[in-house]
């Protein structure tokens, strides 16, 4: 299947923020590699243990073809380089049954808890790129309020695998206040509730 065409970024150093979809299914295996494929949360702790990494392949090609998307994909200069991935919080497993990240109200929010930047296109923006297009996405489809759970590493750089769930930093800068300091930690730092009110509750 030929993929659709990028949307060419504004100026030639910003990334292009683009909805995944099945078109997309390569460039989005590539960014995040054969392992957890943002399958993770999208699942239960149970679900997730019995998969295989044939099967959550297949889980993330059906979720592109799903409305909303599971993700955008950041392109430079054509290069799949980052993704982000969110979706409805009650469709995703891990947040409904979550005793560290309990949901505050019965809001339908939506949920961002990936980031995932290609090697050779990281500390160049990209983050903040696919947060920004989240924002306007969630805006377009209705979503009355964005959440994420973001690490607070108090201005002090953490390791990569912390900072997949993006820093609190990043989300205040974008507008997200904090709500609750959840019980939920990476790399022994914790991790915070915030949300970006979008409509009217």
């Amino acid at each position: 299947m030929q993929r659709s065409t990028i949307l060419e970024p504004l100026e030639p150093t910003l990334p292009a923020v683009v909805p995944a979809t099945p078109d997309r299914f390569d460039d989005v295996v590539a960014i995040l590699g054969f392992g957890c494929l943002c399958q993770y949360w999208r699942l239960t702790s149970g679900e997730y243990s019995r998969s295989s990494q044939e099967s959550r392949l297949a889980s993330l090609r059906s979720q592109l073809a799903e409305t909303p998307a599971p993700g955008l994909v950041a392109y430079v200069e054509d290069e799949p380089a980052g993704w982000v991935g969110f979706g409805p919080r009650q469709r995703i497993g891990r947040l409904v049954r979550s005793r560290t990240i309990p949901a505050v109200d019965d809001l339908p929010v939506w949920a961002i808890y990936c980031f995932t930047v290609r090697v050779g296109y990281r500390r160049q923006g990209i983050a903040r790129a696919l947060l920004g297009g989240v924002v306007d996405y969630a805006r377009e489809h209705g979503a009355p309020a964005l959440e994420a759970y973001p690490v607070d590493s108090a201005g002090k750089r953490i390791h990569g695998t912390a900072a997949y769930v993006g820093t609190a930093g990043v989300f205040e800068a974008a507008g997200f206040r904090r709500v609750v300091k959840t019980h939920a930690k990476s790399d022994h730092l914790p991790r915070w509730l915030m949300r970006l009110d979008l409509a009217p509750a």
